[in-house]
């Protein structure tokens, strides 16, 4: 990977850095391994925290995968961008769910909606590129669906009406519904399915009806 101050080279598997902390993978798998153990001799995960150092260590980790995911993305490899944004998202659960110090917990959020929204776009690639557009469209659904519940859950269900990376998946999910040939009722139903994630509930009302007005009458509507 270029860079203005020269070139970045990056492993193409396991950590970018090419090392392999305390033997595994990556600085996440050695910490899951640990949760394991601690759930295995304690019967659960309480009590089982991450000090700031280790979250400080996974969010430089995150950083390595960012840099190659969007490597990844420019050169077309959308299996790598699945595979290193699941990683991240990984990271980012598990810092919140067992980090020691609140603040620590929430450092990684910020970047949660952009990680969903690229996973969401590397996934409905390949889908697109296996000739499933069926697929690709509920793919792009359920990655709208994800970060607005994402909001939600935080308490800021607002910030979905201005978030940018719902915005570029609504226009991903316009782009495949104007240029992939599919039935009528497939499309109107994915128009709907598209809706209810904008929370346009007068528009999906309006296509439910529709769609329930061609199942009735497929002959009549050229459908059948």
């Amino acid at each position: 990977m270029r860079i203005d101050l020269g070139v970045l080279q990056m492993e193409t598997h396991g950590r970018p850095d090419g090392t392999r902390p305390f033997g595994f993978d990556t600085l996440l798998a050695y910490h899951k391994s640990r949760l394991e153990g601690h759930i295995r001799i304690h019967g659960s995960a309480s009590g089982f925290l991450l000090t700031p150092q280790e979250c400080a260590a996974l969010r430089l980790e995150s950083l390595q995968f960012y840099y190659r995911y969007l490597s990844y993305f420019y050169l077309g490899d959308y299996a790598g961008v699945q595979r290193d944004t699941q990683t991240n998202l990984e990271i980012f659960d598990l810092v919140k769910a067992r980090a020691q110090e609140k603040e620590d917990r929430y450092l990684l959020e910020h970047y949660r909606p952009y990680v969903i929204m690229m996973n969401t776009r590397a996934r409905c690639y390949q889908s697109l590129n296996s000739n499933q557009p069926e697929a690709a469209m509920d793919i792009v659904v359920e990655g709208i669906n994800r970060i607005r519940q994402f909001f939600e859950s935080g308490g800021q269900a607002y910030l979905s009406e201005e978030c940018e990376e719902i915005q570029l998946l609504s226009q991903m999910a316009q782009e495949i519904l104007q240029s992939v040939p599919r039935s009528p009722l497939a499309s109107l139903r994915h128009e709907m399915q598209l809706a209810v994630a904008q929370e346009d509930y007068e528009k999906a009302a309006a296509l439910r009806d529709e769609i329930r007005r061609l199942e009735a009458d497929p002959a009549g509507a050229g459908i059948s």
